[in-house]
């Protein structure tokens, strides 16, 4: 009996023993640092600039349903400011071209006061213009609208390059009532901020 009663009993215990289930101990993860990628600090476009331009164009002239066009060259120099407001840019530019015909030895002048506004995609700025302009050819002196697209691109903090259309229209030219010329030019740019 008194086995009996030994077994009863270390059956009771080992049963109250397990009736509390078996628990792991803890471990705690380890922690790991959080790691925030770089941000490339945002581009400003706020201030001077200045630089050179070339590239090629076309010039046509109509009157009366006729027309007649040449290519040229336009080559130059370009001065301005802008003011960047976060997402937009504005200012304003003044350029100078030599408009180099390719079938004549007359070489002109085309003067322009420009407003330019912009898109500020961190280094990368494309922008329109709107101004006026002003041709000297030969005996001809003419004041027209300009207009144009165009991109630049910010390489450094001092130096851009870019890429430009601009169309050139002047009305009436010497008087001549219809009598058209509209110029087209594509230039590439490189510029340096003050």
């Amino acid at each position: 009996m008194k086995l009996a009663s030994f077994a009863i009993i270390a059956g009771l215990a080992a049963t109250a023993a397990n009736a509390g289930g078996y628990a792991a101990p803890v471990v705690e993860a380890p922690v790991t640092p959080i790691v925030e990628a770089p941000v490339e600090a945002s581009a400003d476009w706020t201030g001077f600039y200045a630089g050179v331009q070339y590239g090629k164009g076309n010039g046509e002239f109509s009157y009366a349903g006729e027309s007649a066009d040449e290519d040229m060259d336009g080559y130059g120099v370009h001065a301005g400011y802008m003011r960047d407001f976060g997402q937009f840019v504005l200012g304003g530019e003044l350029d100078y071209n030599r408009i180099s015909l390719d079938e004549s030895d007359e070489d002109g002048d085309l003067y322009r006061l420009r407003g330019r506004a912009g898109y500020d995609l961190g280094k990368f700025l494309p922008y329109a213009t709107l101004g006026v302009a002003q041709l000297e050819l030969g005996d001809l002196s003419e004041t027209g609208m300009t207009y144009g697209i165009g991109a630049d691109y910010m390489i450094n903090d001092k130096f851009t390059v870019g890429a430009e259309y601009t169309r050139n229209d002047f009305k009436d030219v010497d008087g001549v009532d219809n009598a058209d010329l509209d110029t087209d030019l594509f230039q590439v740019r490189a510029s340096y901020r003050f």
